[in-house]
């Protein structure tokens, strides 16, 4: 499968407008929920997925980065035969653009940076029930309260959800942990299949090595983790920074 990392900028206000409008997520904003209607609308259900938001503070723009198996070209002529005049005020399709990127653009043994906004969550494989809780196998839990729960004595958050990244990018790459950091952490809320949903929301920066280039195109078309309709498991690749 080919693989195309497209990106293009998007009008906020008109997007939050848009999301208000439609009544997406219950009153509530949540521009991850409204993205995944908007982009299903303009270019077809997955035709965008995985993909990330990108807003510097205060900003009233943002620019939108996503992988698809579609170059620009494509992308814009199915959207121009059926987007609507408010969908194209949000998304100015003459400023989408993309870059192809083929198995060919990695190297086995490879290192490259990354910036990954991840929903690190397990599916609970069996029961788990404490003195007050119980939750059910199959359940979504936060990794690490999945862990804590199950241990008497709980590790550093950022320990259990590099453990998680760990496992997610093997085994066609490897996490240099003592080069990755959590960036960022929070916890949010948001609409999924009609329930209000709650969970971690974490940025990581770091770097990894490649071991499979295959694997990891494939990867990177797949998502690092769950809940990549909403804008969570895209990798972005960077260059390596220098230590300091």
């Amino acid at each position: 499968m080919s693989l195309h990392l497209v990106e293009m900028p998007l009008h906020l206000a008109a997007l939050h407008a848009w999301s208000g409008t439609r009544e997406i997520g219950r009153g509530n904003l949540d521009e991850g929920l409204t993205l995944h209607h908007l982009l299903a609308e303009a270019f077809g259900p997955g035709t965008l997925q995985p993909f990330r938001l990108m807003v510097a503070p205060r900003a009233v723009r943002g620019t939108l980065y996503a992988y698809s198996a579609r170059p620009a070209d494509a992308l814009r002529d199915a959207a121009r035969s059926v987007i609507g005049p408010t969908e194209a005020s949000i998304l100015p399709l003459d400023r989408l653009r993309s870059v192809p990127r083929p198995p060919e653009s990695w190297r086995a043994d490879m290192r490259l940076g990354f910036d990954l906004k991840a929903r690190p969550v397990v599916r609970l494989s069996s029961d788990l029930e404490t003195d007050t809780q119980r939750f059910s196998k199959g359940a979504e839990l936060d990794a690490f309260l999945a862990e804590t729960l199950r241990n008497d004595k709980s590790r550093p958050r950022e320990d259990v959800y590099l453990d998680w990244l760990v496992t997610r990018l093997a085994p066609v790459a490897e996490l240099e942990r003592d080069r990755t950091r959590m960036h960022s952490f929070r916890r949010s809320r948001g609409t999924r299949g009609g329930r209000s949903v709650e969970g971690p929301d974490v940025v990581f920066h770091g770097t990894l090595t490649i071991r499979d280039r295959h694997g990891f195109a494939d990867m990177l078309a797949r998502e690092t983790g769950r809940h990549r309709a909403y804008g969570y498991g895209m990798l972005l690749l960077r260059p390596l920074r220098r230590r300091a």
